[in-house]
C-alpha cells in the first residue's frame, strides 16, 4: 500500500477561500492527498474576515478534503468552537478531531490519534497564563502528551502553533531565515515535549517564515526528526505556507529503515537546552526534580569525554549516534566525540567500534577514516541540500505539478524541458547523491518503476533507455529515462561507443544489469552509466579532471533520434500550462502500469 499523502499549512487567519483554492490546485496537480494539517492561528484577526470564514462553517463553501487545525484563536473562535462542543456528536474523549463542518475538525487541548496510519500528536492553542478555554494549552494539556509519549511506539507527526526555543541550535547558519530571533516568538514548553515525544516530523506556524531544518537526532532514538516551520497564507514576502509530506508509517516500517540518516544529519538542538528555561515559563510542576531523566536539561559537556570504564575501548552507540546517553559518566561504553563526528559523516559503526564490518557489500555506510573525498562529499551534499535542491521532495522550489507517482522510497517526474514527451526522471525521495549506494529494498522499489516503464514503453512500440550522471560531489540522484523507437533499439550501443571513442575514452560494458553494477560502484570518483534496451550497461568512470560532458546522455540520444536542436533542455522549455497538461495525459496512459497503485 502506497504511503498517506498529506499537506500542511501554517497559519490561515482565517484566508479559507485562497488556502482551499491552492489545496485544490495542488491536490490537482501532484494528488490526490489524503487530509490536510494546520498549524498556527486558524482564524480571522479580525471580525472583518468572519463573512468568508463563516461560509466554510455554516456549508455554504466546501473544504475540498479532510483539514485538521490546531491554532483555536482568532476572531470568532470562542462563539464557534464553544457551539461545536456542546454539539452531540462532539461529546464524549474524542482525540481525532470535533467536527466543525463537512470535512473540518479542531484537534481541541492535546492527544494523539491514527491518520491513515500515521500517529499524530498536537498540543493546541498557545502558551498562556490566562487559563482561557479556547486559544490556550493548559499544563494538563502537557501532562497527558509526556504520558503519551511514555506509551511504546513512534509518533510520526507532531503539530504544535509556536516553534520551540533553540531549534536553530546546531543548525546550517546559511539555513536559518533571517527574520527568526529565537528569543521571541519560540516555547521552551514546546522544546521540552518535542524532546520527550520524538517524533519524526514536527510541524509549527506562528512565527510567519518557512524553515526546512535539517534532520536531528533523538537522545534515547533511533529515528530523526525533521522540523518545519510554515509561513501564514497569502503572506506578502510569498513564503511557503503550504508542504507536502508522504511517510511510510513508522509501525510498518523495519529498524533499518527507521534509523536510516539522511547525510546532512546534525545533533539534537534540545540536547543541552539552557536550565535558566526552568524559570523562564518552562512548563514544570511542583516537586518535580531537577535530577529527572529529562535528557534536554542534562549537561552534554559532562558526557563528551572519553571514558575507559567496563569493555575498555567498546564505543557507546547512544553517544556516537545522538551525542548523548542517559547514564552519563556512569556508562560502560566509550563516549567519543571524534567516532561521533566520523558517524555524523557517514562512517559504519561496526567499522569504527570493531574496526571491521560483517555486512559486506549490503553495508551503505563509509569503511575508510582518512577518505578526505568522502569529507568533502558529505559536506559538499549538506550544503546543496541546505540551499534547497530542486528535486527534494521536502523542497519548496520542488515543482510538484511535473511529479507522476510517488513510491516509498522513488517518485517519478516528467523531465523540464524534455527530449521527447515522455522523457521520465526517476528520483529518490530523500536527498541522496546517487542510486548506486542505497539499501536493497530501496534498489526493489526502482527496479519495480524501471520494469513498469518497460511495459508502458513497449505496448507504444518503444524501448526505454536508462542513464543517469553520478556526481562525486553530490547533488540530487537522478535516472533518466527516453524512450526511443523499438526499431532504433540496436543502434544505442554503437552509438555511445562511437560518442565515447570521440571524446577518447572507452566504456566498460556489464552484462550483469544494475546488480553488478552496484557492487563494482566506487564511491570515491564520479561515473556516468547507461542501461541499454535489453539490460547491457555501459559504464565510465569519470576523473577528477577529466571533461565528461555533463548532458552526454541526452547529447548522444538527440543525435540518435535526429533531435540535435534538442540536445540541450533550455530550448525545449514548456509553459506550466503545456507541462500540467504532458503530467496529464502521462499518468492516465500509464496508471494501469503504476506499481504503487
Amino acid at each position: 500500500m502506497a504511503p498517506p499523502r498529506i499537506l500542511l499549512c501554517g497559519d490561515v487567519a482565517g484566508r479559507l477561500n485562497q488556502l482551499f483554492k491552492r489545496v485544490s490546485s495542488v491536490n490537482k496537480a501532484a494528488g490526490p492527498f489524503d487530509a490536510l494539517l494546520c498549524v498556527g492561528q486558524f482564524f480571522p484577526e479580525t471580525a472583518d474576515g468572519l463573512e468568508e470564514f463563516n461560509g466554510y462553517i455554516e456549508g455554504r463553501s466546501k473544504v475540498p478534503l479532510p483539514t485538521y487545525f490546531i491554532g483555536d484563536y482568532g476572531a470568532g473562535a470562542p462563539k464557534i468552537l464553544s457551539a461545536a462542543s456542546k454539539e452531540s456528536a462532539n461529546q464524549g474523549f474524542k482525540m481525532d478531531g470535533l467536527r466543525i463542518s463537512d470535512n473540518l475538525y479542531w484537534l481541541k487541548g492535546s492527544g494523539k490519534f491514527t491518520l491513515h496510519g500515521l500517529s499524530v500528536a498536537y498540543l493546541s492553542g498557545r502558551k498562556s497564563e490566562s487559563g482561557s478555554q479556547f486559544g490556550t494549552y493548559s499544563q494538563d494539556d502537557v501532562d497527558a502528551l509526556r504520558a503519551l509519549a511514555e506509551e511504546p511506539g513512534v509518533i510520526d507527526i507532531f503539530l504544535t502553533n509556536e516553534w520551540p526555543s533553540g531549534i536553530t541550535t546546531r543548525a546550517s547558519a546559511s539555513a536559518i531565515p533571517p527574520e527568526i530571533s529565537d528569543s521571541s516568538g519560540s516555547d521552551s514548553t514546546v522544546s521540552e515535549l518535542v524532546a520527550e515525544i520524538k517524533p519524526r516530523y514536527h510541524i509549527a506556524g506562528s512565527m510567519g517564515v518557512f524553515y526546512d531544518r535539517e534532520p536531528y537526532v533523538n537522545a534515547d532514538a533511533a529515528h530523526v526528526t525533521r522540523f518545519l516551520g510554515l509561513a501564514s497564507v497569502g503572506n506578502k514576502e510569498k513564503q511557503k505556507f503550504i508542504h507536502a509530506i508522504s511517510p511510510t508509517p513508522a509501525a510498518s516500517m523495519s529498524k533499518a529503515e527507521l534509523s536510516t540518516k539522511p547525510s546532512n544529519t546534525t545533533l539534537s538542538p534540545y540536547v543541552c537546552v539552557d536550565k535558566t528555561a526552568q524559570t523562564e515559563g518552562s512548563a514544570k510542576r511542583p516537586g518535580d526534580s531537577t535530577s529527572d531523566s529529562q535528557y534536554w536539561r542534562y549537561d552534554a559537556s559532562q558526557k563528551r569525554q572519553k571514558h575507559g570504564d567496563g569493555n575498555g575501548d567498546r564505543l557507546c552507540f547512544k553517544f556516537v549516534s545522538s551525542g548523548t546517553c542517559p547514564h552519563g559518566k556512569k556508562c560502560h561504553f566509550r563516549h567519543d566525540e571524534e567516532a561521533m563526528e566520523q558517524y555524523m559523516r557517514g562512517m559504519c559503526f561496526d567499522f569504527l567500534n570493531k574496526g571491521k564490518c560483517e555486512r559486506g557489500p549490503d553495508c551503505k555506510f563509509k569503511h575508510n577514516l582518512h577518505d578526505e573525498s568522502d569529507r568533502s562529499r558529505s559536506k559538499a551534499a549538506s550544503s546543496t541540500r541546505s540551499r534547497e535542491c530542486w528535486f527534494c521532495m521536502s523542497s519548496p522550489n520542488v515543482e510538484s505539478h511535473l511529479i507522476t507517482t510517488v513510491g516509498e522510497y522513488y517518485y517519478c517526474a516528467l523531465a523540464k524541458g524534455p527530449l521527447v514527451p515522455d522523457h521520465v526522471l526517476i528520483l529518490p525521495i530523500e536527498h541522496e547523491p546517487n542510486t548506486l549506494s542505497l539499501p536493497s529494498e530501496c534498489e526493489e522499489e526502482l527496479e519495480r518503476f524501471q520494469n513498469s516503464l518497460k511495459a508502458y514503453f513497449k505496448k507504444q512500440g518503444k524501448e526505454p533507455v536508462f542513464f543517469e550522471w553520478v556526481f562525486k560531489r553530490g547533488t540530487h540522484a537522478n535516472l533518466q529515462v527516453v524512450p526511443i523507437p523499438s526499431a532504433r533499439a540496436s543502434s544505442v550501443k554503437n552509438i555511445f561507443d562511437l560518442a565515447a571513442e570521440r571524446l577518447g575514452i572507452k566504456f566498460k560494458t556489464i552484462k550483469a544489469g544494475r546488480q553488478l553494477l552496484r557492487t563494482q560502484f566506487d564511491n570515491s570518483c564520479s561515473q556516468f552509466y547507461v542501461e541499454l534496451p535489453g539490460g547491457v550497461i555501459l559504464s565510465h568512470s569519470v576523473e577528477e579532471n577529466e571533461n565528461f560532458p555533463a548532458q552526454f546522455g541526452r547529447e548522444v540520444l538527440a543525435g540518435l533520434l535526429n533531435m540535435a536542436d534538442r540536445a540541450d533542455w533550455r530550448n525545449c522549455k514548456l509553459s506550466r500550462e503545456e507541462e500540467i497538461k504532458t503530467v496529464e495525459t502521462f499518468k492516465s496512459r500509464f496508471q494501469e502500469y503504476d506499481p504503487t497503485q
